[in-house]
């Protein structure tokens, strides 16, 4: 991931592997427009001009700007259950394995501010279908989580009278990093990554809420 090319705000970009160049250069245009202006009030004149290209042109390789906050919100959301998934199907104890998802859960929030705030915030805008394609794989997303912290309180080693909700909390503390986290600020993505860790830990009572590093 950090392999992955970055934008003028420092930000790294999800989009390498969209192709050609153009219909790549029109995702990461939109993303910064939804991001900046929000969904609506943001045209594909306005996408267009970003990625300079005409207005005609976009249309080539996306029939709507609903179709651009689909692909940006598909690959978004894809993205992020990878992330969880691993972690979850990963060595270690639940302690670990749920340190190590918030961890990167966090960082990919944070190193991609700008899509996240789009994908996390415009769901919607989404046309039903693409809505409800999204919506199951958040919901995939929010089972890998449950998942973890489930194991740790069958093994006695999570105090959770509420696993739903404390995978709510959860998700809900990872996803709003998005919302504030600002590039040049002085916290950098690992470190925001290993502080939700220990706050994670904490809230789910597990040894004493100590943050172990894996």
């Amino acid at each position: 991931m950090d392999a992955e090319p970055k934008n003028s705000g420092g930000e790294i970009e999800p989009w390498g592997d969209i192709t050609p160049d153009a219909a790549r250069r029109l995702v990461s245009a939109a993303v910064h427009a939804f991001a900046e202006r929000g969904y609506h009030a943001t045209t594909t004149r306005d996408i267009a001009s970003r990625a300079g290209m005409s207005p005609a042109a976009l249309y080539i390789h996306y029939k709507t700007k609903e179709e651009l906050l689909y692909q940006i919100s598909k690959v978004g959301h894809e993205r992020a259950l990878e992330i969880v998934e691993r972690a979850r199907d990963s060595a270690g104890t639940p302690a670990e394995r749920l340190a190590r998802a918030v961890r990167a859960f966090v960082r990919w929030h944070a190193e991609h501010h700008m899509t996240a705030r789009v994908v996390q915030y415009e769901l919607g805008a989404l046309a039903e279908e693409h809505h409800a394609e999204v919506i199951a794989v958040r919901k995939a997303t929010d089972g890998a989580v449950r998942s973890i912290i489930e194991d740790g309180v069958k093994a006695g080693a999570f105090d959770v009278p509420d696993v739903r909700g404390a995978t709510v909390a959860v998700l809900s503390l990872c996803i709003d990093v998005a919302r504030w986290f600002n590039a040049r600020g002085r916290s950098t993505p690992d470190e925001v990554g290993d502080l939700y860790a220990g706050l994670v830990l904490r809230m789910v009572g597990a040894d004493g809420g100590q943050d172990r590093r894996s």
